[in-house]
Order: structure tokens, then sequence, then C-alpha cells
């Protein structure tokens, strides 16, 4: 059985900077989720417990693995104090959700409400990570190889309302916490790089776990990202590459030189360089290589000390 945890309390403030999550993320995980203090003081101000924030310590690891919050918030509970697995990768040929045929469909359609209805729900239901894995992946791959079948331009307009739609989801959620302190993560495509939808997704999951960023979104220019990094000073900069073209490793290198802080004490951001289009030769020493958005999730937690 293990140890019994003191029962000294902390305010909701103390309680999230311990984290390394925002109080809002907090209140939100104890409103939606039950995930709450045992007590309150006079006033009705929370008084979290040892034993409330080893749920929450727990929580936030389900969640940054890619468990789907309602589900983190059931198993928290019997996993605090203990340390948890990883999420083991699911098999090849495993059954596609009917969230994903229904979403085709409605893409097919060009039914553009009961799109924004089906991934609303899915983002609600299952959370950010496992919505853009499980279910909005899965469409947008099914899109473009029926746009491939089809050949020409007789199924891009299916393919451009879905990814406008899965973008609207995404960005729905992923606002930076307001009364975040410290270092954020720096997220942009390298230059010349159109698709920024895998990116979205990190910022969605980034904003649900109450953890801070700055996306800069699409083709960033080189001088520009590096300008963005001494200015901010971010302790990890994902940038997304797509395709071979738009993996460069010149600016890779600039953003791994770029220190900023007193003399004696200069640091530099942890660097992810995420996306297909990477390949081993061209990614810079030095450089994290994410497999997955649960991997990126995990290392930028680590980077802000969550």
């Amino acid at each position: 059985m293990p140890e019994e945890l003191p029962a000294t309390t902390a305010g909701t403030g103390e309680v999230a900077r311990r984290l390394g999550v925002s109080p809002t993320t907090v209140r939100s995980w104890e409103r939606r989720y039950g995930i709450g203090p045992a007590e309150r003081a006079e006033g009705r101000h929370r008084r979290w417990t040892e034993r409330d924030v080893a749920v929450l310590e727990a929580m936030c690891r389900l969640t940054a693995r890619g468990t789907p919050p309602a589900e983190a918030a059931r198993l928290a509970p019997a996993l605090a104090g203990r340390p948890v697995e990883p999420v083991t990768a699911r098999a090849p040929d495993a059954q596609v959700r009917p969230e994903v045929r229904g979403l085709a469909r409605a893409a097919r359609r060009l039914d553009a409400p009961q799109v924004a209805r089906l991934l609303h729900t899915s983002v609600e239901r299952l959370g950010a990570v496992a919505a853009w894995t499980d279910v909005m992946t899965p469409a947008l791959r099914a899109a473009g190889r029926r746009w491939a079948a089809g050949g020409g331009e007789r199924y891009v307009e299916v393919e451009h309302l879905l990814s406008w739609h899965v973008s609207s989801a995404l960005r729905r959620i992923a606002e930076p916490p307001a009364d975040a302190g410290g270092p954020s993560v720096l997220l942009a495509a390298m230059p010349g790089e159109q698709h920024t939808l895998p990116l979205e997704a990190v910022a969605a999951a980034l904003a649900e776990r109450g953890l801070p960023f700055r996306a800069f979104g699409a083709a960033l220019p080189a001088e520009a990202l590096t300008a963005a990094v001494r200015r901010t000073g971010p302790a990890a900069v994902l940038l997304w590459s797509q395709t071979r073209a738009t993996a460069d490793p010149a600016p890779v290198r600039a953003v791994a030189a770029t220190a900023w802080g007193p003399r004696g004490a200069r640091v530099r951001p942890a660097l992810l360089a995420a996306g297909p289009g990477w390949h081993r030769a061209a990614r810079p020493p030095g450089t994290l290589a994410p497999r997955d958005l649960p991997g990126a999730l995990d290392l930028l937690a680590r980077a802000l000390g969550s």
C-alpha cells in the first residue's frame, strides 16, 4: 500500500505553478471532471492537499501521453503518487472509428455544418490529442487518397473544406494561457512550408494542458525565426517540415546557436525538428525528432519543466 500523503494544503495558484499549468486549467478540470480539492477554506477558497495535488500530477502525465481528459480524470485518483506507464501504440490494422466514417461522409457531401459539429464533438469528448490522432488525421488521409484516386481537381474541394474545419476546431481551443509566466514554447513552420495543421494540433494540445506557447504559423522566414527566438527566449522551439524541400538544416542551426541571458548563464532552447520532411541525414545534430503528437507534447512539457 502506498505511503499516505501529508495533508498540508495550498491554494490554486501555488498548485498551478508547481505543476507548470495555468490556474484556469486547474479550475477547468475541477469544473468539468470533478478533479477538485477535498476542502475549501473560509470564503470558499480552494485548499489543495498533497493527495489532491498527486491526483492532478497523474492527470497531467496521462493527458501528456494522449489519454482523453475525461478518461484521465477517471484514472488519475487510482494512479496518484504512482508512475504512469506510457501509452502503447495502436495496432496498424486497428478498426476505423465511426467518427472518421461519419466525418468523411459529411465532407464528401460538402455538409459544412455537420463537419463542424462532428469535429467539435470529437474534440470535446476525446481531447485534442486523441481527436487529432484518431479522427482528424485518418479523415484527412482518406480525403487525400480519394483526391489522388479521382485525379486532378475532382476531389480537391472536399479536402479543402475538411482542412478548413479541422483548423477551425483546433484553433477554437488553441488559446495560450493568459496568466502563464516564464518561458514558453515557439511553434513555427519552416521557411517555405505552408502545411500548418499539425502545428495547430500541437498548439491545441498545449493549450488543453495550460502550457504556454507562441504560434507563428506557415513559412516563417529564417531571419524572423531567429529574431523571434532572441526576443522571446523560449524553453523549446518546434519547427515543422511536411516535405523534404522545406527541411533546410541552416535555419535550425541558426536557432540552435541563438542564446540569451546574462553572460556566464546563457541558455538555448530545446530544439524539435518535427514532420515527415526531416530525414535523419538532414536533421542537425542535437535536435529532437518526435514521432507523433503525444511524443512532441511530452518533449515540450519536459522542456517547460512540467
